[in-house]
Parts: C-alpha cells; structure tokens; sequence
C-alpha cells in the first residue's frame, strides 16, 4: 500500500492518460461535485478524462456534472475513486479495478494499490481542492462551483459537527476562486419541492423516540415517497432530518430500497460512535456520521440498530 501526499498524487496524475473518475452508490453532492471538478481539471492539464456514468445521478446535479460523463464506448487506461470508502459503494453496475483512490472517511478500506485518505478533511471537496492546486495552479470558477457544492453538501452548509476552521478556510478559497454560491445555495439550500414538503411532513410524523429522546429514528418506505410523488431529487439529505428534534443524541434514518432492503444513515455527537455502529453491519465513515445496508425491511432494521445500540453505547 501506498499513502500518497498532494505533491506525489499530482506527479502519478500527470503521469497517466485516459483517467475515469468513479463516484459512489446514491451519489451526494461531494462525491459528484469533487469527480467534476477533478475531472476538468485534468483536462485543463492536457488530460482526457471522463466521470463514471453513475445511473443514480439525481436531476439536480445533471446540469453540474452531465458535460463530463463518460460516452458508453470510452475506455479507460486510469480509474480513479473518488469519496469512495470501500468496494461494495463503487457505482452500480462498475466493474474493473481502481488504480487510484482519494478519500477522507476514516473508514477507507485501501481497495486501490494507490492511494491519499485525508480522514482530517470534512468532505473530499477540500481533497481536490488542494488536489487541483498542485496539479494546475488554482481551480477555474467552474470547479470553485463544483467544490463549493462538495464542501457545503458533505457539511449541511456549515452546520454539521465535521466543520472546522480548516474548512470554512477552504470555503472562503473558493468563493474568492469565483464558485458560482448564490445558484448553489438557492439549489441546495434554500427550496425544496412541494413533493419534499410533504414527504418531511410524514417523516416527522412518524418519527420514534427511544432513551427519552436522545435516540430519533426516521423511516421513509416505498409508499410514502409514492404517495407523495416524490422524485430521487427529493431525497437528498434526509439523513439530517431526526436530528433536528431538540435533545437528540444519536439520530438515524432507514429508507426503504427498491428491492426491499434497507438504506440507514447514522447521525451522532461525540458520546457515541455512529461508525462503531455501522461498522457492525459491514458499513462505516466517520465518527458522527456513518451509514450502512441492511437486507432487511425497515421495521427489522429499526429492531437490530437499536440492539447493536445497546452494546455500543451502554446506557
């Protein structure tokens, strides 16, 4: 294995041609925003370089991020994961090996013989971002964007626990690189469909409560998201959706997939490790913020999360 630093991953970059970028399963604002601007930076530098055509990239990133998707008869020479932590979250439906991984989740499990796990860095935005600097001088207003959507996504715009100095420093380098923030937070931050509304609506209506308070559960199944006609751009974030109620400690949500599984999402502060817990179930990231999969419905899975719960964090 081989740890790699800024000035070693733009030499193995530069050395290479014909790059695809991969991002992960129910790609997030940091996984599609830093694969982007990696992407045309590396065709800034004489590059060709293509994205993964991830089949999950919702209708709210398109616009960001469809100029760099790979044609269906690209062949790579150089694959590249980006804010992937371990094998089994690489794209649906990629096969092939991966010669370079960046990453900032604790978690990463080394997949690629290559590799620069920066598991002190917020969101993998900030990776790329100095990434890019050592490889072109300083990102383009088009990368600034696209990062800028990396680092605000992966940190609830600023309010989630992983923010540090470090990354409201890289935030500010990006609005001075000239990263388009007034789209991004109307986009992002600032509306919401009536779709969404409702389904939050039924969200935190049937929210649980378990420990007086300080664990929340939230569900979201197959047939509230029907009834309320809501499209894949509607679920983004729900993860921060139960830890909103006040006095809340650990918060969780399960979402329903479409073959009957289920999708959880962990949320915590520092009296618990939401990683230890998903770590149970062959998941991980960070400390307080890790997912997993469950092959179970969500009603099971709420039963063995708070039993792993139990053991983790005795009361």
């Amino acid at each position: 294995m081989n740890e790699m630093n800024y000035k070693e991953c733009a030499k193995l970059l530069m050395a290479h041609d014909n790059f695809l970028i991969l991002s992960h399963k129910s790609p997030d604002g940091d996984t599609l925003g830093s694969c982007g601007a990696l992407c045309s930076a590396l065709r800034r530098a004489g590059k060709t370089a293509y994205m993964y055509p991830n089949p999950q990239i919702n209708d709210k990133f398109k616009p960001y991020v469809e100029k760099f998707i790979a044609p269906e008869d690209y062949k790579a020479d150089f694959t590249i994961a980006v804010d992937v932590a371990v094998e089994k979250l690489f794209a649906n439906g990629f096969e092939g090996k991966v010669d370079f991984c960046i990453d900032h989740h604790p978690t990463n499990s080394h997949y690629a013989d290559k590799y620069m796990v920066k598991d002190d860095k917020s969101s993998c935005g900030e990776i790329i971002l100095e990434v890019i600097k050592a490889i072109t001088d300083k990102p383009s207003p088009e990368e600034a964007t696209l990062l800028y959507i990396a680092v605000t996504t992966d940190t609830g715009c600023y309010q989630y626990g992983n923010t540090s100095a470090k990354t409201l420093s890289a935030g500010a380098e990006l609005v001075r690189l000239g990263a388009d923030i007034a789209d991004v937070n109307l986009t992002f931050f600032r509306k919401v469909s009536k779709a969404r509304i409702m389904l939050e609506g039924m969200v935190y209506s049937g929210m649980k409560f378990y420990r007086d308070g300080k664990i929340t559960i939230a569900t979201i199944t197959k047939d509230m998201i029907s009834a309320c006609g809501a499209a894949d751009d509607d679920l983004d974030d729900l993860a921060g959706l139960p830890g909103r109620v006040e006095g809340s400690i650990l918060s969780i949500t399960i979402k329903e997939t479409d073959d009957g599984g289920s999708k959880v999402s962990v949320r915590s502060n520092h009296e618990v490790s939401s990683s230890k817990i998903c770590a149970v179930f062959g998941g991980g990231g960070h400390e307080m913020a890790a997912g997993c999969a469950l092959d179970c419905a969500p009603e099971k899975a709420r039963e063995m999360l708070l039993a792993v719960i139990d053991e983790v964090w005795k009361a």
